[in-house]
């Protein structure tokens, strides 16, 4: 399975990504720590070669705790991460001294060249729906972001301080251009990275279920009653549909109302803290 998705102003943004990398001192990447490698674009990985970076897992406050810090663990091999829940200020301070601590270095490195210091640069990057524009409001205390639920809502370039530590640039987030991997694309699609139009939600959604039942039968049968030894997908439609009401007339199941249930359930929380995809996979 091939999914393109490539927007004309994606296309833009990757060029300007390029071009515009040589005026920042380091990137800070955002990933969805539900599916950390799944969410970070290869074609990014390509455009910033070695460049200092600073990897953020957003979301945390969704995701695994223990998947979490193996996901730190793997990317702190070869950059400096941080997972952040942004309505935690912790997390924001944690970012902020993070990102503090790259852009000294380099300013370190400027002034031992008898070049005068100045406010440390960076650029934000990161695929649609992923919370750059949630977290930079957050990094300025104050709305200097558009920001929405719908993917690829910010489609310009912006400059902003973040106090006296750092100007950010913020770009629109950027896809690749198609999806070969269909796990990836499931994952993607489970957590809404992606448009829902795009995949059929009952395949999305039996994706997640057979997942819950390998990684997390215990929370998957609290929130539905479902044991992972009941595998016939249409009997967990059905179940799933007649204990929250997911009926047409005559009380048949709708298995689309189904599928949005537990999707819901899963972007919400309600399914509990869940990782999509393990850091030793």
């Amino acid at each position: 399975m091939t999914i393109q998705w490539f927007p004309g102003h994606m296309a833009k943004a990757r060029r300007e990504v390029s071009e515009k990398l040589k005026l920042v001192d380091f990137v800070i990447e955002l990933v969805d720590a539900r599916a950390p490698a799944s969410s970070q674009n290869p074609m990014l990985r390509e455009v910033l070669k070695d460049k200092p970076k600073l990897i953020v897992l957003m979301k945390k406050d969704l995701a695994d705790l223990q998947a979490t810090k193996k996901w730190i663990e793997h990317y702190e091999q070869h950059a400096t991460a941080v997972a952040a829940d942004v309505n935690n200020k912790a997390d924001i301070k944690a970012v902020i001294q993070k990102a503090k601590q790259l852009g000294d270095e380099k300013m370190d490195k400027l002034a031992a060249r008898g070049i005068q210091p100045r406010a440390a640069r960076a650029m934000i990057v990161g695929i649609p729906n992923v919370g750059k524009s949630t977290l930079i409001n957050r990094l300025v205390n104050k709305k200097a972001a558009k920001t929405g639920d719908r993917p690829g809502i910010t489609k310009q370039q912006l400059w902003i301080k973040v106090g006296k530590d750092f100007e950010l640039l913020d770009t629109p987030g950027i896809l690749w251009p198609k999806f070969e991997d269909e796990q990836v694309a499931y994952r993607l699609a489970a957590i809404g990275t992606i448009k829902d139009q795009l995949l059929p939600l009952q395949d999305v959604t039996a994706f997640v279920i057979r997942f819950m039942q390998e990684h997390y039968e215990a929370m998957f049968e609290g929130r539905y009653g479902i044991t992972a030894a009941e595998q016939d997908m249409w009997d967990i439609f059905t179940k799933i549909g007649k204990q929250f009401g997911a009926l047409e007339g005559g009380g048949k199941v709708n298995f689309e109302k189904v599928a949005n249930i537990v999707l819901r359930d899963l972007r919400t929380g309600r399914l509990g803290n869940v990782t999509l995809e393990q850091a030793d996979a």
